[in-house]
């Protein structure tokens, strides 16, 4: 039965719509187990994903790599270590691990690497701690982002050391209406930080500032405004060069665990010429791929996608490009069946406005995934609607709530939805709604698509 006929939905209910008359539009759902469409509305219309890129990303990497695959970190050794010295240096060689040192602030692997260091029998270094990201090039910040996103904690550099979430928080202390914030101190302490501030302190009520700035280059351009008389007021940035701070954080730990460390820590952003025999003799494991991608979903963690996104370019040779990361995922899904004609992918985790694709491709990756070995883990990665992740809002406490098993993706003016909803009666619908350039803000195009997915599971045959 074509259920289109007779409720009638997606045109008079988003096209139609006030909210959404204007606005570009693709929408699929279908059946899962028959290939049923349910309904539909330019399921051929290729649009902006946004946050819905994930899937294409987290789909991939749990099929190429397997959901109990786990990023591996090396610590390494030159020269020789005689009379308790080491004569050489200490290496930590990234492999694109996301989750050291995270938003939870864990570093209790630090005294294992401590620990490891001093079983080798060392108790002074007349090298250094050098942090090893040449698995990547240099094009750290993503050449298809927008400008303005560049410097803020949601769009950091990704690098083969990611650390700390690669994020920054300046902290700030308010003063009186009309006067320049002062920068007291940022967390964690990132001593080469050189902060140009021009945030001023007006009558607003929210955060109105923005941090600027490259990966790599330890100067913040801090502009816009800030509530006056606040006390102190926390801006998150982007972390310049985690790898550098590891380094220095293990060199830090080194010395209070009486292990000398006679030059500063350092990095090294490239591959070099130089041959020099390393010596592997530790390596830290994240945490299965399985709960990297669910992070990655439930809370739309664009680090963590990207630095998954990054690994596929490693597939082509070393160093991994961004390029070489898009044909790649290109290629896997085009050898899946899933139509890649106008699929545009210009990253990972759905920050680059270039990014496109349509109903049809995004029901196409997830009914592939639902008939996947890893399909518990993948569907298990997913936010839930009226429950947790960016679908906590979404259909709260009405009968669709804890029925819907999707990835969300948000922008001014855009709200889209792709996933899966499980009926009453074990069944399952596939659905992808895209609503982009609304002239309306995000919520409002949820609140239009809450009711319209309402309608179509009330008038289900």
């Amino acid at each position: 039965m074509h259920v289109l006929n007779t409720i009638l939905l997606a045109i008079t209910l988003l096209t139609e719509n006030p909210i959404c008359e204007h606005a570009n539009i693709s929408i699929l759902i279908e059946d899962a187990k028959t290939g049923e469409v349910i309904d539909h509305y330019r399921e051929d219309n290729v649009v902006p994903p946004a946050s819905v890129m994930k899937l294409f990303t987290t789909g991939a990497a749990l099929e190429m790599y397997g959901a109990d695959y786990r990023f591996a970190t090396n610590l390494e050794y030159t020269g020789k270590i005689e009379n308790g010295i080491l004569h050489g240096d200490i290496y930590i060689r990234g492999c694109c691990d996301p989750s050291l040192g995270d938003l939870k602030g864990n570093q209790s692997f630090l005294n294992r690497w401590v620990k490891a260091i001093r079983g080798l029998g060392i108790k002074a270094i007349d090298g250094q701690v050098i942090a090893d990201m040449s698995l990547l090039d240099g094009d750290a910040s993503n050449p298809a982002w927008l400008g303005e996103d560049a410097g803020n904690y949601y769009a950091p550099g990704i690098f083969a050391i990611n650390y700390m979430s690669n994020t920054l928080n300046i902290v700030l202390k308010s003063g009186a209406v009309g006067s320049v914030a002062d920068v007291i101190r940022t967390e964690p302490n990132y001593p080469p930080l050189q902060t140009i501030n021009h945030i001023r302190c007006t009558q607003i009520t929210y955060d109105g500032a923005y941090v600027r700035g490259l990966p790599y280059s330890n100067e913040r351009y801090l502009t816009g405004s800030v509530p006056s008389n606040r006390g102190q007021f926390g801006v998150k940035s982007d972390l310049p060069n985690p790898g550098w701070l590891l380094a220095y954080h293990l060199t830090q730990r080194l010395e209070a665990a009486g292990i000398t460390v006679y030059q500063p820590a350092s990095y090294i952003a490239e591959q070099s010429l130089k041959t020099e025999v390393r010596n592997v003799f530790y390596t830290h494991y994240s945490d299965s791929l399985g709960a990297l991608i669910a992070e990655t979903n439930i809370h739309s963690n664009n680090l963590y996608a990207e630095a998954i996104f990054r690994t596929f370019g490693l597939y082509y040779g070393h160093p991994g490009t961004i390029h070489n990361s898009c044909e790649k995922m290109r290629d896997f899904w085009r050898s899946r069946g899933i139509a890649t004609k106008d699929l545009q992918i210009k990253d990972g985790c759905g920050l680059a406005p270039q990014d496109a694709t349509s109903a049809r491709t995004l029901v196409q990756l997830l009914r592939y995934m639902s008939n996947s070995k890893n399909r518990d883990v993948w569907v298990a990665s997913l936010p839930v609607s009226g429950e947790n992740g960016t679908l906590s809002s979404l259909c709260r406490e009405t009968e669709l709530q804890g029925r819907i098993h999707a990835k969300s993706g948000t922008i001014a003016g855009t709200k889209n939805f792709a996933g899966y909803i499980d009926l009453p009666n074990g069944d399952q619908w596939i659905f992808a709604i895209l609503v982009n350039s609304a002239p309306t803000k995000a919520r409002h195009i949820q609140t239009a698509i809450q009711k319209y997915l309402l309608d179509v599971y009330r008038n289900r045959p």
